[in-house]
C-alpha cells in the first residue's frame, strides 16, 4: 500500500486517546517506552491539559460575568440614574468594562477549545503511528526468536531420543559383560574384582574433592604422609586380595 493511502485511510478511523487507555501503556510494559514515544506522549499530555484548563477557565469567567452583571441590575433598578453617588457610577462603568474585558477573554478562550481537538487528533494519530511501528518491530523479533528457540527444542528431542537409546545399550552391554565375566571366570573370581573396583571408585571420589576443595582455597593445605598405622591396613587387605586371588586360581585348576 503507498504511503498517501496508507496515512488517508487512517485518517478515517476513529482511534481513542492512547494516553487515557491503561492498555496501551500495557503494550511496552516489557521493554519499556522509546524515547520518541516518550517525546510525543507528553506533548499530548500537555495539550490534554491545556485543552481542560481552558475549559475549566471558560466556566470560572462565566461565573464572573453573571456576577457583574447582577451587580449592574442591582444598580439598575435605582430610577434616577442622577442620584447615584459618583463611587457607584464608577463602580458601575468598572463593571461594565470587566463584563467587556470577561467576554473578551472567553471569546479567545472558545476559539482555542475549538482548535485543541484537531491539534490533539494529529498528535494522537502520531503516537499511534509510533506504537503501530514497535509494536511490529517487537513482534517480528519475538517471531524470529519463537523460530529459534522451536528449533533448539526439536535439536534437543533428537538428541535426547538418541542420548535415550545410547544409554539403554551402554546399560545392555554392560549387564552382557558383566554376565560373561561371571561364565568365563567364576562367581569367587569376579566378586574380588567387584571389591577392588569399589575400593577404586571410592579412592578416586575422594581424590576428586579433595583437588576440588584445594583449588577453591587461597592456600592449598599439604596432606601429611600416612602412618605406619593407617599403612598396614592396606598392607593387610592386598595380602588378602593376593591370597584369595591365588585361591581362585587353585580352584579353577
Amino acid at each position: 500500500m503507498e504511503e498517501g493511502v496508507f496515512l488517508s485511510a487512517l485518517k478515517l478511523t476513529k482511534i481513542p486517546v492512547l494516553v487515557l487507555d491503561q492498555k496501551w501503556h500495557r503494550l511496552f510494559a516489557l521493554s519499556g517506552k522509546p524515547d520518541e514515544v516518550k517525546k510525543v506522549e507528553v506533548e499530548l499530555n500537555e495539550l490534554l491539559q491545556q485543552q481542560g484548563k481552558a475549559t475549566t477557565d471558560i466556566k470560572s469567567l462565566k461565573k464572573v460575568k453573571t456576577k457583574l452583571m447582577q451587580n449592574i441590575v442591582s444598580n439598575m433598578d435605582v430610577v434616577d440614574k442622577s442620584t447615584l453617588s459618583s463611587e457607584a457610577a464608577k463602580r458601575l462603568e468598572q463593571d461594565k468594562e470587566l463584563i467587556d474585558q470577561t467576554n473578551e477573554k472567553i471569546a479567545e478562550l472558545e476559539d482555542k477549545l475549538l482548535e485543541y481537538p484537531k491539534l490533539i487528533r494529529d498528535k494522537n494519530q502520531e503516537l499511534m503511528l509510533l506504537t503501530m511501528s514497535f509494536c511490529y518491530h517487537k513482534m517480528r523479533t519475538n517471531t524470529s526468536e519463537v523460530h529459534e528457540i522451536a528449533d533448539w527444542i526439536k535439536q534437543v528431542r533428537i538428541d535426547l531420543k538418541k542420548n535415550i537409546i545410547k544409554k539403554q545399550n551402554r546399560e545392555i552391554n554392560n549387564r552382557e559383560i558383566y554376565t560373561y565375566m561371571h561364565d568365563i571366570f567364576g562367581k569367587d573370581v569376579v566378586d574380588i574384582f567387584d571389591i577392588k573396583e569399589s575400593e577404586e571408585l571410592i579412592l578416586t571420589s575422594k581424590d576428586s574433592v579433595n583437588s576440588r576443595v584445594a583449588g577453591s582455597a587461597a592456600e592449598p593445605e599439604q596432606k601429611e604422609p600416612e602412618s605406619k598405622d593407617e599403612q598396614e591396613p592396606k598392607e593387610n587387605i592386598d595380602t588378602t586380595v593376593s591370597d584369595e586371588k591365588e585361591e581362585g586360581h587353585a580352584g579353577n585348576s
